[in-house]
């Protein structure tokens, strides 16, 4: 195992973290605020032990799909567990258990908060806790391959452990292109959110930290009531962008190089906007008469759909009071998730859709014995490679959620609240129902059965196998045995 490269790795996410650390210290400097200090020091820290693992390069940049996955959970840990500091060193968070808590939220785009009081938080604060959500939306290590050299698949293993999503391919030949057009493209869009905010008339900080929730589909705001409080308008532009950061971003790739047709093609964009349009027309109908005109009732409909279908996490109302049918088509929007290849979480749109093709033809089978039928998606055959791949996720995911629920119940809280709380983290989504609302926070729960969530949440934000995989006794046996093949 190429222990080397993973300390190099390890210590080149460190010093990006140092460098983006002094964002939130240039936002204290601006409003004056004395917890700069704290997010300089962070900074420093960092940046020193960052220094440290990368002063000798590896002799070796081979990197296989085990270090990987283990290269992507340890950085996923270490990132929240030095950006969860500056909220405990600035007292803004008195426990360190709940900072790595809402630290951890932030980095895997999930938005569950322990926080009574949100605006209590600094200026500083409050975009770092934001700005969490963008880096973790594309994914640091995405943003490492664009610099880092690797050879023997490394590039791709290290895409394909990070990136949400059952495949992960490249839009060109070299990963480390294709790590910058999604930059690029995700740079653009955030931008493209933000100016047009800002000619809605919205503050230039309340901008820039909803954009970015929005980008990352994480969905942290900064006021009390999330974003209830906005013009309409306001409320319209970020629906818009949360469900457009939730299509595949291999979608953006074919309209901007001109390939539109390929574009549209796509099954899984196509039906992840047929699901879309259906949850909000079924909710508009079942709640129009709480509200004053069906126009009122239409936009917090599409808000809420947009928010939980991305995984956003953002809130104009509390559903929580809506009608059962409404509540029950949010909770299966959770499970949905967005598309492969956006930042959105959940199962995804593509996995849906070839289950169902999975049970069709099965059902044929019974009908026709002697039938042979491949499942096509976009009108390729589905490798059985894939199917296995898909079949051994669900599987796996089933297993760690329903042993979640278990786990969490023996906090004592009713099922609604447990059953939520663990589909809000698992899938990476905020809010949930019952003790765990829109208008409430996991503040609650005790300190085991916070570490549960967290691991949900990095769990759920890196599609399960590259954290569990840290528990394999096979993994460490040759992590610490074997010789180290970068030196």
């Amino acid at each position: 195992m190429n222990q080397s490269m993973i300390r190099y790795v390890l210590g080149s996410v460190l010093k990006i973290e140092a460098l983006f650390l002094m964002l939130p210290w240039l936002v204290a400097m601006i409003y004056h605020e004395d917890v700069a200090v704290y997010y300089v020091a962070v900074a420093a820290l960092c940046g020193l032990f960052g220094l440290l693992m990368t002063y000798k390069k590896p002799k070796s940049y081979v990197f296989y799909l085990k270090e990987g996955c283990l290269t992507t959970a340890f950085s996923w840990i270490i990132l929240s567990l030095f950006g969860a500091i500056p909220f405990f060193a600035t007292g803004e968070i008195p426990s360190y258990v709940d900072a790595l808590f809402e630290t951890i939220s932030g980095f895997t785009t999930t938005g569950a908060s322990i926080l009574a009081d949100v605006e209590a938080l600094s200026h500083a604060s409050l975009f770092w806790r934001s700005f969490t959500h963008w880096l973790g939306g594309m994914g640091v290590l995405v943003f490492l391959l664009a610099v880092i050299p690797l050879s023997g698949g490394g590039s791709i293993n290290l895409m394909r452990a990070e990136s949400p999503g059952p495949s992960v391919g490249k839009l060109v030949p070299k990963i480390k292109t294709t790590a910058r057009i999604l930059y690029m493209i995700y740079f653009c869009m955030t931008v493209a959110e933000i100016i047009i905010l800002l000619v809605s008339g919205m503050p230039v900080f309340d901008a820039l930290t909803l954009s970015f929730g929005t980008a990352g589909t994480g969905g942290f705001g900064i006021r009390g009531d999330s974003i209830a409080s906005y013009s309409a308008l306001q409320q319209w532009v970020i629906t818009i962008f949360m469900i457009l950061f939730g299509v595949n971003f291999n979608f953006y790739y074919y309209l901007l190089f001109k390939q539109i047709k390929k574009g549209f093609m796509m099954e899984e964009v196509r039906c992840y906007f047929l699901i879309i349009l259906s949850a909000i027309t079924l909710i508009t109908l079942d709640i129009r008469h709480m509200y004053p005109s069906v126009s009122v009732a239409l936009r917090d409909a599409s808000f809420q759909v947009g928010s939980i279908i991305t995984t956003t996490g953002y809130a104009t109302t509390d559903f929580d009071l809506w009608p059962n049918l409404s509540r029950t088509i949010l909770v299966l929007l959770m499970f949905i998730g967005a598309c492969a290849g956006s930042t959105g979480g959940g199962l995804k749109v593509s996995r849906g859709i070839i289950a169902v093709r999975t049970v069709k033809k099965e059902m044929l089978s019974y009908i026709h014995p002697k039938s042979v039928k491949k499942i096509k998606y976009e009108d390729k055959p589905v490798e059985h490679e894939v199917l296995r791949s898909l079949n051994v996720y669900s599987i796996t995911y089933l297993f760690v959620f329903w042993l979640s629920v278990l786990l969490i119940s023996l906090d004592g809280h009713d099922l609604v609240t447990n059953f939520t709380a663990v589909t809000a983290t698992f899938n990476n989504i905020g809010p949930g129902l019952s003790m765990v609302g829109p208008v409430n926070n996991f503040a609650f729960f005790s300190i085991p059965a916070k570490f549960l969530l967290m691991f949900d949440m990095l769990a759920g934000r890196l599609e399960l196998f590259p954290i569990l995989i840290l528990f394999h006794p096979h993994i460490w046996r040759e992590f610490f045995t074997k010789r180290d093949d970068g030196d």
